[in-house]
């Protein structure tokens, strides 16, 4: 595997949030949990099974993955429609927008060869 890190999706860069089924609290890794030490930038997954909710005290197990506070409403469920483009990164949307701009630009090119 190369060096450089793999390009993901704006939806797989922001981290996930997880709320509490039982009282509604959010963890957000971005922020962490003050009250039980948890330093800001900790994954949900990466936090200790014994971890329990800072409010009510339930349990991991008792949250649900509501995805990232920055990502579009509804942009999981939505990947797998249209022809695949929804599941491009940015760099590779950016080869396939200049890569037909350039076909384009080329066969108008070419229309100067008819006479």
């Amino acid at each position: 595997m190369s060096d450089r890190a793999k390009e993901q999706t704006l939806a797989e860069q922001a981290p996930s949030r997880y709320e509490c089924r039982a009282c509604g609290y959010v963890y957000e890794p971005n922020k962490g949990d003050s009250k039980t030490n948890v330093p800001p930038g900790t994954l949900f997954e990466e936090l200790p099974s014994d971890w329990r909710c800072p409010v009510c005290g339930a349990k991991k197990p008792q949250f649900e993955g509501i995805g990232a506070s920055s990502a579009p409403s509804g942009f999981q469920e939505n990947l797998n429609y249209g022809f695949g483009v929804n599941r491009l990164t940015p760099g590779q949307k950016n080869i396939l927008i200049f890569g037909f701009l350039a076909l384009i630009f080329l066969f108008f090119l070419s229309l100067y060869g008819l006479r």
